[in-house]
């Protein structure tokens, strides 16, 4: 029908090939928890990531960290034989054509100014490429952006982005489940993100009434 949003080829069967993103907005250490879910899951063969400058710097801020020198190992607190570190600078990587097989892609956390990016088009860098690649093939991509309070730009930039195929995926933690500290609250959320995407994990949260 003319006019009906796209919608996200969701995936029925786990996604073996992941890109995984992080940009410039608060939220480091829910990054941290997904990626030691992804590391972990057996179902995951590989996982293109890629780290903005800025998210580099919010990196060093939230979790230690300083430089792009052995960025995956620093941030699991051990080496990865899945995990590929992509430079965004790498328009011509393999996530930035429709050939290559990605079967999802999330943004964690997702700055406003790379949804704005992404909602418009502009894909100058590779994380934008990236997602453009996936909206254009109608894979799922998966936008958890962090920022508060929402003025008239971000919510039109969410709305389009959204009609355009994207899952707005809002960086909120849940609390029901009275995690007993920061990582538990985090880990959390990374599960719900990776049940959405396909691959739930076998020890999250489930409410039971």
């Amino acid at each position: 029908m003319l006019g009906a949003r796209p919608e996200p080829n969701l995936p029925n069967h786990p996604p073996q090939n992941l890109i995984v993103a992080t940009t410039g907005a608060s939220g480091a250490l829910f990054l941290k928890q997904f990626l030691l879910a992804v590391d972990r899951d057996e179902r995951v063969q590989s996982v293109n990531f890629i780290a903005s400058d800025s998210a580099l710097r919010v990196m060093a801020e939230e979790l230690g960290l300083s430089g792009r020198a052995n960025l995956v190992r620093r941030v699991l607190g051990r080496a990865s034989r899945k995990i590929q570190q992509q430079s965004n600078d790498d328009i011509g990587a393999n996530i930035a054509s429709g050939s290559y097989p990605a079967g999802a892609m999330v943004v964690l956390p997702c700055s406003v100014g790379t949804l704005a990016r992404i909602a418009n088009g502009i894909a100058s860098h590779l994380i934008e490429r990236a997602a453009d690649v996936c909206l254009k093939e109608k894979r799922p991509l998966v936008l958890c952006v962090r920022e508060t309070p929402l003025n008239k730009i971000h919510i039109r930039n969410l709305y389009r982005a959204a009609d355009a195929g994207a899952t707005i995926f809002p960086v909120i933690p849940a609390f029901y489940f009275r995690p007993t500290n920061l990582d538990a609250m985090a880990r959390e959320f990374a599960y719900r993100v990776l049940a959405h995407i396909g691959l739930p994990q076998p020890d999250a949260f489930r409410w039971k009434g």
